[in-house]
């Protein structure tokens, strides 16, 4: 059940890289708050998306950023999501290998940046707002994922930064996305055994569904969240277990 004040009626919202996962899930979510959705990734959505428009868009290619959003007639709601790393340990790298962190780096933190200068005017002429999906990763130690970490901290701190100069006219939030369900779960924490354990090491006990990432970007994106901006909005089911409660011997029986 959508918040008081979460009808996105009218209003024309774009998601980058959403074409499958919590990408799609946030376009789903939108489309049924009443939004006009746009996606735009390289490919289009594996499965259909009802009520979401795909175009296909290179975001790491600058001017086709610009003559894309440039070409919209109105733009209400931007949502940053296209990111993600592969498992890339930081060890041993040679130049190829560095230019892959630098990569990971400039889709996850400058393509965001990018997308959103580009639809600073329409934001602007809407009073419009702006989510950026954060990541846990981006406030903790992130082994194998270091360039991802470091740029979803940087994407936080821009954030906060766009929400104080784009203000009064457009607000910017972050999610802070913890552990979710996708169709690539598997590639993560392994078979319905590994996404299992790995879920019991969640308080709330499950992992966070598309969903559940699309209900928190419809109420950023709100009027429900009209005096709500520069904040980050932690979806994480309560974070993870501290391990040291494992390993404590005080209060074993």
């Amino acid at each position: 059940m959508s918040a008081p004040g979460a009808d996105l009626k009218g209003r024309v919202a774009l998601v980058t890289g959403g074409t499958r996962g919590v990408g799609a899930g946030i376009a789903r979510a939108l489309a049924e708050a009443g939004a006009e959705v746009l996606v735009c990734a390289r490919r289009p959505p594996e499965v259909p998306l009802p009520g979401v428009e795909f175009t296909e868009v290179d975001l790491r290619d600058r001017a086709a950023v610009y003559d894309f959003v440039g070409g919209l007639s109105r733009l209400d709601v931007l949502v940053n999501n296209v990111g993600g790393s592969p498992y890339r340990p930081m060890e041993g790298a040679g130049e190829r290998e560095a230019e892959r962190h630098v990569r990971v780096v400039e889709l996850n933190l400058i393509t965001p940046l990018t997308v959103s200068l580009a639809a600073y005017e329409h934001l602007k002429r809407a009073r419009g707002s702006v989510v950026m999906i954060g990541s846990v990763s981006g406030s903790r130690p992130s082994p194998g994922t270091a360039a991802y970490g470091a740029a979803k901290a940087g994407l936080e701190h821009l954030a906060r930064s766009m929400a104080v100069e784009w203000a009064p006219e457009v607000r910017v939030n972050t999610v802070v996305v913890g552990m979710v369900r996708t169709e690539q779960s598997h590639l993560h924490y392994g078979g319905p055994e590994g996404v299992d354990a790995v879920a019991r090491t969640v308080p709330v006990g499950r992992l966070a569904e598309p969903s559940d990432i699309g209900a928190a970007v419809v109420f950023l994106a709100s009027d429900a969240a009209g005096y709500v901006s520069g904040a980050s909005l932690l979806v994480h089911g309560g974070g993870e277990r501290p391990a040291f409660l494992d390993a404590a011997t005080a209060n074993r029986v």
